[in-house]
């Protein structure tokens, strides 16, 4: 489905007045925004919306890409961003201690933790998981680097900082997400290290 013409081609030609040619970045990218948006932000709802924000945003802001890097990475940028600010307005829901059932949801809701649940599922699965416990900010700079195997060059242009801090930002981050595996997935982590 890729016309002969390259994104900064394409690209030129919108930024020259030729709006219909946007059409062709979104084909050819549509794919790719939606799945990343769905692997941070978990709805399918969501997903679809972030990506029509996203394209959106790509073409308000179009005249802002260098082309420094590639199209997909600044992409990716917008994508990043985009399901952060979404992950931060949704509030968690808070239940109060004098409610009658709040350790009835409790328990509900750990029972999804249990080690019969949980040996269920396989290695990535658990990872995913402990990957959506951490912050936003955490779970995107595993997700870019690991996830999306992004270079910690391309990493650190997505996230707009430097290249050192987001070598400290993902070694935290790393920090953090072993803490949540000892915690969430001890015995697991115990099975697979001593078979």
């Amino acid at each position: 489905m890729h016309t002969g013409l390259d994104d900064n081609e394409i690209i030129r030609s919108v930024l020259n007045g030729d709006q219909q040619a946007y059409a062709q970045l979104v084909d050819r990218y549509q794919n790719y925004v939606f799945t990343l948006a769905l692997r941070m932000v978990k709805s399918r709802e969501d997903a679809e919306e972030v990506a029509q924000d996203v394209f959106v945003k790509a073409y308000r802001y179009l005249a802002d890409f260098k082309g420094a890097s590639k199209f997909s990475t600044w992409l990716y940028a917008i994508v990043n961003n985009t399901c952060i600010t979404l992950m931060r307005k949704k509030k968690l829901v808070v239940h109060s201690l004098d409610q009658d059932n709040v350790f009835e949801l409790a328990d509900s809701r750990d029972s999804g933790m249990r080690a019969d649940k949980v040996e269920q599922k396989s290695k990535q699965q658990m990872v995913n998981q402990a990957i959506s416990m951490l912050g936003p900010d955490d779970a995107a700079i595993i997700s870019l680097f690991y996830k999306a195997e992004q270079s910690m060059e391309e990493t650190a242009t997505v996230l707009g900082i430097e290249v050192n801090a987001a070598k400290v930002r993902l070694h935290r981050a790393r920090t953090r997400l072993k803490e949540k595996m000892e915690k969430y997935f001890a015995e697991e982590l115990s099975v697979w290290q001593n078979p």
